[in-house]
Parts: structure tokens; C-alpha cells; sequence
């Protein structure tokens, strides 16, 4: 197994940078996710390290060894890729065996016999590992997604890479079988002990499978963390956009101060949002007279009649999503989502009444979109540290 380090590595097509000064550190045996929108420059991440491309400037470092130079067979590097690039001439059982039928891998050279015992032994133990073992005899053409999915891990684990690499492989699966198949692949990696970086632009994947994330954007690296550490604590708002599904709530606020502070949302100028005594997020914001609340729509709640500290909006939509619906309340020209049950009976453009839990919020600088800090930043930050020691 290895410890992967990317150093300073910047890459570029042309005019076009794809990654800029990426400095990454990934344990032995971590799983790690790459995580950001579409042309980010995660798969240029895995390229670099498997040797499909090489960084005009900075390392990449497998272990205790600069593989810049390095040939990419000669990394002991897997990838799986979105698509499942299976021979299909070939069975399961071969399209598994292929790799250690090259000569670069052969693990008996010199004998025949005892290179086909070890193929056959360590074919089955993958395929079951891989709940593929009854499919062995079949050709790629007679299996379904999911199983030509899991072929294709196979076919990537059946030689104990130091490295496995994989870009969106549960891409093309359903709903259901996607689902399952986090599980699944979690399981794997800990059994195979192998450093393992898997790239996705879906923000549940990399939330339910990282031991840490990496959120990439425009060829940078906005923030390193844990699941828990980016979803409560994100170094921006863009940060805490992608990581929330319904989206995060973002208000534009002014800070009040006298007689305790309060906000001022833009939407509502008139009515005050009281805020809670917290000396060190008054510290944060000295100075600042705009801010940005961010708002989880778990943390919005909806009314049908007037309380105390509610905001009077109308039903923009109601989306019905699995077990749970979203609904949307516009209020001035800003839409709040807000966390619903199924068949709640609303009408479009029915007046209903919205309060928020402002010490859940989460606060950002209004000029540059950072971080500011959250009233319960020290509950949450003991979470983090439990995670951690738990990663």
C-alpha cells in the first residue's frame, strides 16, 4: 500500500490550465474522494497520478518515490473508469485474470502451471469478494450494468495495486443499485486495505464514502476535510452550495448592534432577527456591517399561521422527492427552500410563514464569500474530532 503526495502539480492543454499549484496528501490505506462540478479537475487529478498525463511543473510522489518519470505500468496503479472498458470476447473470468496474464505481472514466470494456480485462486477470491463468482463463465454482452461494473473492480483489485483509482464508476447504475453499491465498494476497500481516490461530482457519494474529500473547482483545491468538517464548517459559499441537497438558503443580511446585535434581512428591512450572545462570532464580524446567513432548509420551517418572528411569504413549488418533499416559499424576490412532508396540502401562491433557527446558520463574508464562523461551532467541531478519530 502507499501514500500518495501531489506537490505544487499544475497542468495545462494549451491556454487552458487544468490544475493550478494542487498540493495533496492521501494516507496509506484512506479512502479519499475528489469531489466538485464537471471540469474541476478531478479526473486530471487521477490521470497525473496513474502516469496518463504528466504535470508540466511540480511531483507526484507514490510512497517514498517521485513517479514523475515513472512509466504507468510500472506504478502498480489501478483505474476504473465511467465507462466499464470489458472485453467482450472475453469471460468474466478472463476479463478478471487478464491483467495478471501480462508479462509485467506474471507472478511465476517461469512456470505455467503454478501462474495458472495463482490466477485461478486469486480470480475466485476477488469474485467473491466481489458477489461475481457465479457469473464467471459468462461474456460481458450477458450481464447487467451493475455486474459488468463489478467485473471491472475485479479486474482493477485482482492484482493488489498499491494505488486504486476511480473515476465515477457507479455512474452509469440506478438509483437503487448505486446506492447499494457505496456500500459495497466501502467494504471492498477496507478489506483490500488499498489507498483508494475516487472522484464524483454527486455530493451523497463522497459524503457517505470518504474518510476525507477534497472539494476541487476550476483546477484549485477550495477545502480538505471531512464530511462532517465541509458540510458545517465550509470555507465558502460555494462550499456549502455543492454540499447540501435541497441547496442551502442564502440570505443577504446587515448586522445591527444596538441594544444586542440582530440581523436585518434585505428581503424584510423592517423586521429584526435577534441573535444570540456569542462573543467570538462578534469578534469575526467587527467591523462588517454585511453579511450572508446561510440557512440549511432543515433549519426553515413553514407555518400556516402568523408567529411570533415569522416572515410572510407564498408557495412558489412543492417538489415531492422520495420520503420527503421540498417546499419553496418566495419571500420578496429570495426563494426559501424549506423541508416538508409528503402531501402537504399547498396551494401555488397560497400565503404561508416561515421562521428560521438562527443559531444553525452559518455565516459568510458578504465581500468575499468565506467563512465567518456558526454559533455552535464548538458542538460541531467536537464532532469533527470524533469523526476523525473514527476515519
Amino acid at each position: 500500500m502507499a501514500k500518495i503526495e501531489l506537490i505544487n502539480v499544475s497542468k495545462r492543454f494549451g491556454k487552458t490550465t487544468a490544475l493550478k499549484n494542487v498540493t495533496l496528501e492521501i494516507q496509506d490505506k484512506e479512502f479519499f474522494v475528489l469531489f466538485g462540478p464537471a471540469g474541476a479537475g478531478k479526473t486530471t487529478i487521477l490521470n497525473n497520478i496513474a502516469g496518463i498525463q504528466i504535470p508540466e511543473e511540480g511531483m507526484v510522489r507514490i510512497g517514498d518515490e517521485v513517479v514523475n518519470q515513472v512509466d504507468p505500468a510500472d506504478r502498480n496503479v489501478a483505474m476504473v473508469f465511467e465507462n466499464y472498458a470489458l472485453y467482450p470476447h472475453m469471460t468474466v473470468y478472463d476479463n478478471i485474470a487478464s491483467p495478471l496474464r501480462s508479462p509485467r505481472y506474471k507472478k511465476f514466470k517461469d512456470n505455467k502451471a503454478q501462474n495458472e494456480a495463482y490466477i485461478k485462486e486469486a480470480v475466485h477470491k476477488v469474485a467473491a469478494m466481489m458477489k461475481i463468482d457465479k457469473l464467471l463463465e459468462r461474456l460481458p454482452s450477458q450481464l447487467s450494468n451493475g455486474q459488468r461494473q463489478r467485473v471491472a473492480l475485479g479486474r482493477a483489485l485482482v492484482r493488489e495495486p498499491n494505488v486504486f483509482l476511480m473515476d465515477e464508476p457507479l455512474a452509469h447504475l440506478d438509483a437503487k443499485l448505486r446506492n447499494a453499491m457505496r456500500s459495497e465498494l466501502k467494504e471492498m476497500q477496507t478489506a483490500f486495505g488499498t489507498t483508494s481516490i475516487y472522484v464524483t461530482h454527486d455530493f451523497m457519494e463522497a459524503m457517505s464514502l470518504a474518510n476525507r474529500i477534497a472539494v476541487i473547482n476550476l483546477g484549485e483545491i477550495i477545502q480538505v476535510g471531512t464530511s462532517d468538517e465541509i458540510y458545517y464548517m465550509p470555507r465558502n459559499e460555494f462550499v456549502a452550495q455543492l454540499m447540501g441537497d435541497p441547496e442551502i438558503n442564502l440570505l443577504e443580511c446587515t448586522l445591527v448592534r444596538e441594544d444586542g446585535s440582530s440581523l436585518c434581512w434585505a428581503e424584510c428591512p423592517e423586521q429584526l432577527i435577534p441573535m444570540p450572545k456569542h462573543e467570538e462570532l462578534e469578534e469575526r464580524t467587527e467591523g462588517m456591517e454585511q453579511i450572508h446567513v446561510g440557512l440549511r432548509p432543515q433549519n426553515v420551517h413553514y407555518h400556516f399561521e402568523k408567529v411570533p418572528g415569522a416572515f410572510t411569504g407564498n408557495v412558489y413549488s412543492f417538489e415531492t422527492i422520495g420520503n420527503k418533499s421540498v417546499l419553496t416559499v418566495q419571500v420578496g424576490d429570495q426563494h426559501l427552500r424549506v423541508i416538508a412532508p409528503n402531501g402537504l396540502p399547498v396551494k401555488l401562491d397560497q400565503e404561508i410563514f416561515v421562521t428560521m433557527e438562527i443559531d444553525r446558520a452559518i455565516f459568510f463574508d458578504a465581500g468575499t464569500t468565506e467563512y465567518i464562523g456558526r454559533f455552535d461551532e464548538a458542538a460541531v467541531k467536537e464532532l469533527v474530532a470524533e469523526q476523525a478519530k473514527e476515519a
